[in-house]
């Protein structure tokens, strides 16, 4: 699918995550489910995108995603799906909501990483993302992690993908609301 700037925000976010080895998919919420399927390597486990997407139709339930999996099918899975709270452009990094469900094991132990956010969802700068969540995290006391691309380590040489989390990211950008 052919990407075409739907701002500044957008476009420099696809720009930095390719910088990074992450591919962006910019798909409208009634292709989400399908488009999906057709990138998720199985066994595949994730994170309700539910609380994440309210009624916009952006769910796993017709998808072969294990929702809540057991540590015995995240241990087997090979791709991971989690909800993106927000986007960061200069970075090309999504913000995910640390959460019970466990959307932090879902996204790190898991060879592939899908992260799912809103097109609205992309903020143009760290500092703008940060203020975004500001509220909330006052409220909550909530907290959550930034990941910017595939796992990589050079501490014992040569750089080496894959160590300590995904080796393959990829982020679905989801326009507009399902029919």
């Amino acid at each position: 699918m052919a990407l075409t700037r739907m701002s500044d925000a957008f476009g420099d976010f696809v720009d930095a995550a390719d910088a990074v080895e992450v591919d962006v998919h910019r798909v409208d919420a009634a292709e989400f489910q399908e488009y999906l399927t057709e990138l998720l390597e199985t066994p595949a486990v994730g994170v309700s995108l539910d609380d994440a997407f309210d009624a916009d139709g952006v769910e796993l339930a017709e998808t072969p995603v294990a929702v809540d999996p057991t540590p015995a099918a995240l241990e087997a899975a090979t791709t991971g799906v989690t909800p993106a709270a927000l986007g960061v452009a200069d970075y090309g990094s999504v913000v995910l909501r640390t959460s019970a469900a466990g959307s932090e094991l879902v996204s790190l132990f898991v060879e592939h990483h899908v992260a799912v956010v809103r097109a609205t969802d992309i903020q143009p700068s760290m500092r703008d993302a940060l203020s975004a969540l500001d509220d909330e995290f006052a409220e909550t006391r909530g907290s959550a992690i930034v990941a910017t691309g595939p796992s990589a380590t050079a501490d014992m040489g040569a750089l080496v993908r894959g160590a300590h989390g995904p080796r393959d990211v990829d982020v679905i950008v989801v326009e507009g609301e399902s029919a």
